[in-house]
């Protein structure tokens, strides 16, 4: 009996070893026989190792090292010039520039070639306008201002006169004529060798000229603006294409130290209301140097 326990107890343990071969504890996983049945065991695939994407971290910004160069709008000088006239002169020279603040409006009084208190606060007005030194003497810097806005005066304009017409051109005798003297700035409305009325006038630029001839009046149109630059042309009377005899507004203003693009300006509105009155198409326009 004690025999057959012994066999019994050692059976158990032979198939307790048999069924536990094809396991592993809990530690790992179970094993798999191999393909020839011999109870080998193959040795685990390892888990894959994830791969990771290093990061880059930015290089920091290097902080400026210039601070930012301003920029400033050059202003004018405050200092004056040495002055070319000042009060107590007399002559020519203020002449011309009571003349040329004149054309500008910056004058009011008569011309009279003295720098008195007039002239100064005139000068004075003209500089602190334009920024340059105010002092109310005439430097270089306010010279050159002035010569830029302004034209060479006229006799008249020198002698507080209106523009003096030269000899009236032969073809003006005639019949009824509009006569313009480029030479002293006029026109002349004659009927039969009698001059009936006369406008000072200005014409146009050394880029567009007044043409120069005998034409004849094609057109009148009182309230007519022009088509290529949109500006009024109040009392026009057409001569020769596109140029015609109108009041400006600008001559007006500034005077001779503007020009036209060829018309004949007037600037007395009235008096060339007056005229427009009397024309008619087809009367003669003489433009001439005396």
């Amino acid at each position: 009996m004690r025999r057959l326990l012994s066999v019994l107890a050692v059976a158990a343990v032979l198939v307790a070893g048999a069924f536990l071969a094809g396991y592993t504890t809990d530690d790992g996983p179970a094993a798999s026989p191999t393909a020839a049945g011999t109870g080998a065991v193959e040795a685990p695939t390892p888990a894959p190792t994830p791969t990771r994407t290093p990061t880059r971290t930015p290089p920091p910004t290097a902080a400026p090292t210039t601070a930012p160069v301003s920029v400033e709008t050059p202003r004018p000088s405050a200092t004056a010039g040495v002055p070319l006239l000042g009060p107590g002169d007399e002559g020519p020279r203020v002449r011309e520039l009571q003349a040329r603040l004149k054309q500008i409006y910056w004058f009011a009084a008569d011309v009279t070639g003295v720098y008195g208190d007039v002239t100064t606060e005139a000068v004075r007005g003209f500089q602190g306008k334009r920024q340059i030194p105010v002092t109310g003497d005439v430097d270089r810097r306010t010279l050159d201002r002035l010569l830029a806005m302004t034209s060479e005066p006229t006799v008249a304009e020198l002698h507080n006169r209106a523009n003096q017409p030269g000899a009236l051109d032969p073809r003006c005798r005639t019949g009824r004529v509009l006569c313009v003297d480029k030479t002293s700035s006029t026109l002349r409305w004659v009927v039969d060798g009698t001059v009936l009325q006369t406008l000072d006038v200005r014409f146009g630029a050394s880029t567009t000229p007044t043409r120069e001839g005998v034409f004849h009046v094609y057109l009148k149109d009182a309230d007519h603006v022009s088509h290529l630059y949109g500006s009024s042309m109040p009392l026009s009377m057409f001569f020769s294409g596109g140029q015609a005899v109108h009041y400006s507004s600008d001559f007006a203003t500034v005077g001779y130290a503007g020009a036209s693009h060829g018309c004949v300006n007037v600037r007395d509105y009235d008096g060339l209301a007056k005229l427009f009155g009397q024309v008619r198409v087809g009367d003669a326009v003489v433009v001439y140097w005396s």
